[in-house]
Order: C-alpha cells, then structure tokens, then sequence
C-alpha cells in the first residue's frame, strides 16, 4: 500500500474524510473541491481527504496528485482492488495512525452523496452522538433514482441487518454516509470486520453499536451517480447475505441451533418421502407435500422446545405452529423457488450456487421472521 501526503501531521482537532475511489475520474475533482469548500463552515475541526484509491486505470490518482498542490490537507492511499470495505479499512487504519483524528467521515466520490450535509454532521458528533448517518429511510430521506427493484433490496438489507444484528434503532444500516468518532471505531475488530465488499458498511454498524455508539440519523436524499457507473456486483450481494449470517452468528447460538433443525428436518423430510412413496405407494406428488409439512412440524417443535427454549412464549402453542407454518411455506416459495428462478433462469447463474444462495436467504428470513413473530423476545 502506497501513501502520499502532502502535509505534516499538526496538533490539531481533525476530521478526516474518507473517499474510496475506482475509475472515478469523472467525478474526483468536483467531490475534493466540494468537501473543502465546507472549511468556512466548520470551525471546530480541520478538515482532511484521504482518497483510497484501487489502482484506477482512468487516471484517477493523476487528477487527485494534481489537487494534492492545491489542498495540503489532501492525501492518497493507493492499493490493489479488492473491495470497498478493504479500502475503507485501509483508509480508516491511514486515518488514524497518520493523523490521529477526532472524527472520521465516509462517503462516496461520485456525487451521490452531498457535501453541504458534512458541517451538520460535525455539529452533532460535537453534541455527542458518536455516529451520525446520513439515512434514506427516515422521514425527509429520500431514493428517487432507486427502481423498484432497487429500493426493495436495499429495504430488505436493511430490515435483516436491523433484526438480526440487533441494530434496531438504526433506519439505514447500509449508508454509506456518516461520521464517526475515531475513539469508538477503534475499539471495533477490523479482524471480525472481513468483508471486503458493500457489506462492510452494515458490518461497521453492528460493531460500533456493540461497543456503545450513540447513534443519529438525519435525512439525506441519495440520488443517482452523477456520472460513470455503480461499482456494486452480484458477488457483493452474495457477500452481503453471507455476512448476515456472520452477523447472526456473533450475536446469538440461537441461529445455530435453528440450523441444526433445519438439517435434521431435511433428514425428515427425505425419510418421510421415501416412506410414503416407495412402502405406502403414495403419488410422489401427494408424499412430497405430506413430507414437507410432516418436516415443517417437526421443526417447529425442535425449535419450539431446543432452539427458542428460553424465550417467553407469548402465544399459545396452537398459534405458534400456525404462524411458524405460514412462515416456512411462504420463504420457501419465495427463495427456494422464486429466488432460484431469478439467479438460475433469469441471470444463468450456476445452479448450484443458485440453489446454496436461496438456502441460505430462505434460512436467514425464515429465522428472523420466525424470532420476531413466532417467537418474540
């Protein structure tokens, strides 16, 4: 990893900016001009640019060294492309051991984000809120660009990040505007936070919210790029689901055990058809549906009396297992099927990952919806 700076470090109260970049020469200059045109408006901290950028091809480490002469306070950090989330955690760890900053803000370089938000974002870290996220999905927070499409996926991420990751109090957990206080990220395990993609951002959440960070959001409007294009992939996404069930998986055993049912009631399930089919000589069509509900059953009460043991039970048992069998009837439509269709039909993707990425939504929303209705804390 290359650095340059162009200034000393200097003993005052500094809010650096972090921008990570990849082919946004289109845009860099505008943004860099932009984020130190709010120096009059901020007079509690100096403002720094530290633009991580993967090694662009189209000359976007040129344009920023040219700026480097106009903004002292601009530095580079340059590195091979892995992901947004490596380069953030680069950028972050230059952040800190270079310059050792009071605040710390993220945002994109290509327009999306404005820049005239950073002094009310500075002001409120000064009234200590410890992370201030600029949110789409509060009352004054906008997506007008986002397709429907779009703006379901990033309500859906945001709802599992806020139920599993116990984020509740956090709209937007997947922003990628805000600023935070450098004391309280570094409390947070950049070794845990592995993600190398978009999900760094929702994976940064949980653990500033882990290690006490108190959080508020104010309303931004995130339009559409200014210009060139979105840098999310499908194996960001991929990434994203995966990293849900890391969430899940440091925060409580009890979506491990709900997996551990989920096993052993595909065990049923197969026994039960074969039993039904092949000794009883029922109409595969008529056993499979049987199977399928002697497993949901069966997983019910494994969860019902193992997985969610310890929780009050608010609602009769009756109840439970009707809710628990809606549930589990409509994920499995929705991923096991639709969403296989989608990625191996409609994207020709390769059928296995299709088959192990709907398994793996279908169990994380089968789980979340489960805890919050059938079995709520």
């Amino acid at each position: 990893m290359k650095q340059l700076s162009s200034q000393k470090n200097e003993s005052v109260l500094k809010a650096c900016v972090v921008l990570p970049t990849y082919n946004e020469a289109e845009n860099i200059e505008s943004i860099i001009k932009a984020i130190f045109a709010m120096q009059s408006n901020v007079s509690t901290h100096k403002l720094y640019v530290i633009v991580v950028d993967d090694n662009s091809p189209d000359g976007t480490q040129e344009i920023v060294k040219q700026q480097m002469q106009q903004f002292p306070q601009l530095h580079l950090v340059t590195g091979n492309k892995v992901g947004l989330g490596d380069a953030y955690k680069r950028g972050i760890s230059f952040a800190i051991t270079t310059f050792n900053p009071d605040l710390l803000l993220q945002m994109d370089a290509d327009g999306q984000h404005d820049p005239k938000l950073i002094p009310e974002f500075i002001n409120l870290a000064n009234n200590d809120f410890s992370l201030v996220i600029g949110s789409r999905f509060i009352d004054g927070g906008k997506t007008p660009d986002f397709s429907i499409w779009r703006k379901f996926l990033s309500i859906l991420a945001n709802w599992l990040v806020r139920n599993l990751g116990g984020v509740k109090h956090v709209k937007d957990c997947t922003s990628g505007f805000r600023c935070i206080k450098a004391n309280l990220i570094s409390k947070c395990d950049f070794n845990y936070l592995s993600t190398k993609g978009y999900s760094f951002q929702s994976s940064l959440v949980y653990e500033l919210i882990r290690h006490g960070a108190k959080p508020i959001e104010i309303p931004i409007i995130f339009k559409d790029r200014v210009k060139g294009q979105s840098k999310l992939t499908l194996a960001d996404q991929i990434e994203f689901l995966i990293n849900i069930g890391k969430i899940t998986f440091h925060k409580s055993e009890d979506f491990i055990k709900f997996c551990c049912v989920g096993l052993v009631g595909a065990i049923v399930n197969i026994g039960s058809y074969l039993l039904l089919e092949r000794r009883f000589q029922i109409p595969s069509q008529v056993a499979i549906n049987i199977a399928i509900e002697i497993s949901i059953v069966s997983n019910f009460f494994f969860n019902n009396y193992w997985t969610f043991k310890k929780r009050t039970k608010k609602l009769p048992v009756f109840l439970r297992l009707v809710i628990f069998n809606i549930v589990s009837l409509v994920t499995t439509v929705i991923f096991y099927n639709l969403l296989f269709f989608f990625l191996f039909i409609k994207l020709g993707m390769n059928d296995v990952i299709s088959i192990l990425i709907s398994i793996t939504a279908g169990t994380i929303s089968n789980f979340t919806i489960n805890s919050i209705l059938t079995w709520r804390k």
